[in-house]
């Protein structure tokens, strides 16, 4: 009876009371973030779909979509077999994170404008889209892009990029 009464004293913490939260946390935390996109990232540069990742874990796609969105924490042991099953070392998920810093000497990866737009929500639900449509019409929506790109350098010709293939920078698209 001691024993619940110490630990039922108003006030007196012990590892059994986690601290109130008090509205300071709304949201994921910005680390769970980071490397939730940074799993979708790798994910989409080794060409693999969340469905075969899932898969491959065997977890639920609905599931993988939740860690890359941050949702849902991704545990030490899960992290690590999407590691392994991206062929990467789970410390990838950490590279660039504020506050992981290392003096390796090696490079850091370029990061790609397009691999960052196809990891975020809208870019996901954009192909998600496109794939539910007919090849045909995807490849005319392809074709309607290209004339669009085209027609945008034609107007703004100090666009930097007129090579095909090559995405127009954000500062140019957004003035």
């Amino acid at each position: 009876m001691q024993f619940r009464k110490a630990f039922a004293e108003p006030g007196r913490r012990s590892v059994f009371n986690a601290p109130a939260n008090h509205g300071t946390e709304s949201g994921p935390h910005p680390a769970d973030q980071y490397v939730g996109r940074q799993i979708a990232a790798v994910r989409v540069q080794s060409d693999v779909s969340q469905a075969q990742l899932a898969r491959s874990i065997g977890i639920s796609f609905q599931q993988l979509q939740k860690y890359e969105n941050a949702r849902n924490r991704v545990s030490a042991s899960m992290l690590y077999e999407i590691a392994s099953s991206l062929g990467v070392p789970v410390n990838r998920f950490f590279e660039g994170l504020p506050g992981n810093e290392t003096d390796s000497a090696a490079p850091p990866l370029p990061v790609d404008e397009r691999i960052n737009f196809i990891a975020s929500a809208e870019g996901r639900r954009l192909i998600e889209g496109l794939m539910q449509l007919h090849p045909r019409v995807r490849s005319r929506v392809s074709a309607l892009i290209a004339a669009l790109r085209e027609e945008l350098a034609i107007v703004d010709p100090k666009q930097e990029s007129g090579r095909p293939g090559e995405p127009m920078p954000v500062e140019r698209r957004l003035a």
